[in-house]
């Protein structure tokens, strides 16, 4: 049957054997704002909870379940504004009032940006759209939690619990001061805020981090805002069982660990729980598995006669001390982000995903140490696993289904309004006034039937989408493993890292890369983190990358843009350059014959810098592939201009500006060092090859020359990233061929926007200037570079020829 019948007959059952309210997880392209048709998102429509492209989506998910009565908790926070919006009219359309419906909408983009990655939009058009929220429920919605401030996704990515507890608290006091700038008072929205706490298997830990977090809340709430209400100084608390501490390995274990988590989560006084499936390392919950994390908070609730006692813990020497001890690390971290000018700064800044991701690679070292003990995982272990029955979802049946109820949705709209409304969004998205309510306008796109994926792309078309720059903790790893001592395991790894380097004149090299839109990436930066410890050369593909292998493909883009400065990759994107078959390299990247003929889709290969004798010209030109370089950037970076009159014996300087070819190699030798006048600069602009570096170090330990300088400075990084990003865009708008280094040989798949040989020779001419080589027969250099061209150009130039 199709998905959303199962979840919805799923949900009714429990209900019936005595669920409270309802939990609804969302598939991964409703969070990232896309509809089920979207080819970005064809492996992930359904696979990770429901879908939903249209208002009918959700009418059809809540059917004969009365949102009138029933709370309903919607983890979404990317796309949040056309999900709250669908649910607001699938409530209308059963009959029900807006100050009738009670829940929670997650609502919390701030820890998407630190740890969860289900973001849409920037930070700024982000806190936006949460304040038309606050603004639109607290006047219409009154009984409905417009926000839940998490720290279960910092403990799922690796915080511990004292960073879980200052960084959630950080969140609220923006979110606090969101809601204040948007006009509303604390107390009109303050009572209405909820948290969300990951509780784990660290059993004192998790109690104590509850009974802190309540007292710090009221104390900050109390100094920051000065509330009149006492409601708004509580901290109203529901807690989820680890999905972290879940194990694919002896899964039946998972079933004690949720028990011992939610038993934790119940002595620290929390108000709703979720227990999490033992299965859920594997899949999606079965029916079975659901029933078994259903029945254990209610055996907790009803059977034990826990939840009769408040604060039982309170008294104990152990637990007010580790609640003291928890509360002051929080306080201090919170004063932390506070001096950087709050949370929303504190994560442009990137610190707290830094100080998250540091934990996590601690952790992890920890387990492989074994340190930490996993029972099953690193310790007592089966020798042969238990085949275990999960719940299985067609992906390409449910698509199809989604498809063609939006094709059908689509058909039957009004279009003319709902291109009303989606104009109106803009406008609103626009106005920089605050006059318009986004949470308002969405509610009408819905009722026009405007999809999901049509809402989000017209906030995108004002906001953007954004994209996050991935950063390496460096240390922790190798650090923790065995405390950094070294012990043999660790040893063989980084000598044979050693042995690599030495042999190959390199580091081994990785990618790290994670498909599809979900955005949990604890795994990959903790394998990223290590790797890198151990000595390897690490590449982390960026988050979001599509699955399907075609000419679009994502992963090409990590392989083509690595290592050149982002100035270059943010020109091309900006230029039409986002999806096109590119290869651009530094100088340590070998484009062999190999690699051109695995690459049927490649048009050009850009070598960021002088040379091209990393890449096998020949082999593509054969290809009919461009190959183009950048010698100019480190040039000008390192040159103001030059005295030709002025003698080696005369000059304080030497600077080299020449190709490496058989002529030049070990131009600066002994012989020329000597004859320098003592203490020369000598700067090096061009490739390495031209200095014979045994002689630079004789005349360096001697005094004749003074500290040597290759000219990789960033400037000159960012100037040739620029530069090839400049020719590329040139070539395509079919401006110019600066920079090629094969055009004369090109096939005819680019023969109408090449030049003849002999005008070809001409433009080379120019485009080599400060390069002393032979050329036309005639020494180029920076005074008649330009001269020789003009005069090439005045002898072949017509009106029929076409310079590109």
């Amino acid at each position: 049957r199709p998905f959303i019948f199962i979840l919805r007959s799923f949900d009714r059952a429990n209900l019936a054997a005595g669920q409270q309210g309802l939990s609804v997880a969302f598939d991964l392209a409703t969070h990232r704002g896309y509809d089920s048709d979207n080819e970005r998102v064809s492996g992930d429509v359904g696979m990770a909870g429901v879908a939903i492209d249209t208002v009918e989506d959700m009418k059809q998910l809540f059917d004969s379940i009365p949102l009138s009565s029933i709370s309903v908790s919607m983890t979404m926070n990317g796309a949040v504004l056309p999900v709250l919006a669908m649910y607001v009219v699938a409530a209308e359309e059963q009959g029900a009032k807006q100050d009738q419906l009670t829940g929670t909408i997650q609502n919390d983009i701030l820890k998407e940006f630190m740890v969860r990655n289900t973001y849409i939009y920037p930070p700024e058009p982000s806190m936006k759209i949460i304040a038309d929220i606050f603004r639109y429920t607290s006047k219409n919605m009154p009984h409905f939690n417009s926000i839940s401030i998490s720290g279960y996704h910092m403990q799922e990515a690796g915080a511990t619990a004292a960073l879980e507890l200052a960084y959630t608290i950080a969140d609220g006091l923006e979110y606090c001061r969101t809601g204040i700038k948007a006009g509303l008072s604390i107390d009109d929205f303050a009572p209405r805020l909820s948290f969300f706490w990951g509780v784990g298997m660290n059993f004192y830990m998790e109690i104590a981090k509850l009974r802190a977090a309540r007292r710090l809340w009221a104390n900050l709430m109390k100094k920051n805002f000065s509330p009149k209400k006492a409601q708004s100084m509580m901290l109203r608390c529901h807690c989820q069982t680890s999905g972290w501490s879940l194990t694919a390995q002896d899964p039946y274990n998972n079933i004690i660990r949720t028990t011992l988590e939610a038993l934790s989560a119940v002595f620290g006084g929390t108000q709703s729980l979720h227990t999490n499936s033992f299965d859920e390392a594997l899949a999606l919950p079965s029916v079975q598995s659901a029933r078994i994390a259903r029945n254990t908070q209610i055996i907790l609730q009803e059977e034990t006669g826990i939840p009769k006692i408040i604060d039982p813990w309170g008294g104990s020497y152990m637990m007010e001390s580790l609640t003291d001890e928890l509360y002051t690390k929080a306080e201090e971290l919170i004063n932390e982000v506070e001096q950087m000018g709050g949370m929303a700064k504190a994560i442009i800044a990137g610190v707290p995903k830094l100080r998250i991701e540091e934990c996590a690679a601690k952790r992890q070292a920890m387990i492989d140490d074994g340190k930490e003990t996993i029972v099953g995982v690193n310790k007592y272990k089966l020798e042969k696993e238990d085949l275990i029955q999960v719940l299985q979802i067609d992906n390409q049946q449910v698509r199809q289904q989604q498809i063609d109820k939006i094709k059908k949705i689509k058909q039957q709209r009004n279009q003319s309004k709902v291109d009303e409304c989606l104009e109106n969004l803009r406008e609103i998205a626009r106005d920089k006034s605050g006059s318009g309510n986004l949470l308002e306008a969405g509610i009408k796109a819905a009722r026009a039937r405007c999809t999901l994926g049509e809402i989000s792309q017209a906030l995108e078309d004002i906001f953007c989408r954004h994209v996050a720059e991935s950063r390496l903790v460096s240390g922790a790893y190798k650090q923790t493993f065995n405390d950094g001592k070294n012990n043999d395991e660790l040893k063989q790894v980084t000598d044979r890292v050693e042995k690599f380097l030495k042999i190959d004149g390199r580091r081994p090299r990785i990618l790290v890369a994670k498909v599809g839109q979900d955005g949990h990436d604890r795994g990959a930066k903790v394998i990223a983190s290590a790797f890198s410890d151990l000595g390897f050369e690490v590449d982390i593909g960026p988050l979001f990358a599509i699955r399907k292998m075609d000419p679009y493909d994502d992963m090409n883009r990590v392989l083509i843009t690595n290592d050149v400065d982002s100035q270059c990759v943010d020109m091309l994107i900006a230029n039409g350059f986002s999806e096109l078959d590119i290869l651009i390299v530094r100088i340590a990247t070998k484009v062999t014959n190999a690699v051109i003929k695995a690459s049927p889709r490649l048009k050009l290969i850009g070598r960021v810098g002088t040379g091209a004798d990393s890449i096998d010209t020949e082999a593509a030109t054969r290809h009919g592939i461009l190959v183009m370089n950048t010698p100019g950037g480190n040039t000008l970076s390192a040159t103001i201009g030059y005295d030709q009159l002025l003698t080696a014996e005369q000059s304080h300087y030497i600077t080299g500006h020449v190709p490496f070819i058989e002529g030049t190699h070990y131009l600066i030798n002994d012989e020329v060092l000597s004859l320098c006048k003592r203490g020369v600069k000598l700067i090096n602009v061009a490739r390495s090859g031209i200095i014979d570096e045994k002689a630079l170090l004789n005349a360096l330990n001697s005094g004749q020359s003074s500290p040597h300088l290759g000219v990789s400075t960033r400037e000159a990084q960012k100037r040739v990233a620029i530069d090839l990003a400049q020719q590329i865009t040139d070539f395509k708008q079919e401006h110019s061929l600066i920079g090629v280094v094969n055009g004369s040989a090109i096939t005819s798949q680019f023969a109408q926007d090449t030049v003849s040989n002999h005008l070809f020779e001409a433009l080379s001419i120019y485009f080599s200037y400060g390069y002393l080589h032979e050329k036309g027969n005639k020494r180029v250099n920076f005074v008649n570079a330009r001269h020789l061209f003009e005069v090439k150009m005045d002898m072949l130039v017509d009106t029929k020829t076409r310079i590109k």
